[in-house]
């Protein structure tokens, strides 16, 4: 239960923040620039680490904690429990922007002649859950599925093998334990200026496909999802999962056996 309660916490904590910055800059206009959000989620990683790290061992990540299975730093029996605490954070994060948000949005949307449910109402579902291409970068007319998987597999891959990196005693040039997370957060901001303009950057299935479920029931209905030929799953839930499992066996097959040796 405490790492219940942990995941679900840190993962409600960095997607409120993460996905209330979007929202914040889709209805308000108020950030400017892509690493003006990527620094959001990356500080939002960060403190959620913080404030959860002594629950659970703060993965707030599917796509993490899969690769912690898989790399035997965490039992596989306690895989189900960690990832239906983080969709549930992900979920109530996503309820409560738009409970915060939504007179706002009824409020754009009146005034750009948007109705919710339509094929122009990606521009607001776009503050829930992630859309390849990105539907704020007018200079990417296209993004494929396949490049679009490769793309959330790639900053995944690079998040992951970060997170083993900076936490792994084999690492002599690991960050000190309590500014790892620091670490960590700075590298979700890196990732996001890399990957967002192609797809959003998710890099993580939870906080997309929880508040993704919030705009489905709050009437945006099959426009909450990216495509009619499951994109949100093979994008944003397979890309992550890919990419971190792809970085764990990299990092326990060669970086690790390599700093363990000249150690």
């Amino acid at each position: 239960m405490k790492e219940f309660i942990g995941e679900s916490l840190g993962t409600f904590i960095l997607t409120l923040f993460g996905c209330g910055s979007v929202a914040v800059s889709v209805l308000f206009g108020e950030y400017t620039s892509i690493f003006q959000i990527a620094i959001v989620w990356g500080l939002a990683v960060a403190l959620a680490i913080y404030v959860t790290r002594h629950l659970c061992p703060a993965h707030l990540n599917p796509a993490v904690s899969v690769s912690m299975v898989l790399g035997k730093r965490m039992p596989a029996g306690k895989l189900p429990g960690y990832l239906l605490a983080q969709f549930v954070g992900a979920m109530l994060a996503g309820a409560m922007i738009f409970w915060l948000f939504n007179p706002s949005i009824e409020t754009y949307e009146l005034a750009h002649g948007i109705e919710r449910g339509t094929a122009a109402s990606v521009d607001t579902a776009r503050m829930f859950g992630e859309y390849y291409p990105n539907p704020g970068d007018a200079l990417v007319s296209t993004v494929s599925l396949p490049l679009a998987i490769a793309a959330e597999a790639v900053g995944t891959f690079i998040l992951v093998l970060f997170i083993f990196c900076f936490t792994e005693d084999c690492n002599v040039g690991r960050p000190d334990s309590n500014i790892a997370p620091l670490f960590i957060g700075l590298t979700v901001s890196i990732c996001i200026t890399l990957i967002a303009p192609l797809t959003q950057a998710g890099l993580n299935p939870a906080r997309d496909f929880g508040p993704r479920v919030v705009a489905w029931m709050a009437g945006w209905g099959s426009v909450a999802f990216p495509d009619n030929v499951g994109g949100f799953f093979w994008v944003y839930i397979l890309g992550p999962i890919l990419g971190g499992a792809v970085a764990t066996y990299f990092f326990t097959l060669v970086l690790e056996p390599a700093m363990k040796k000249h150690k």
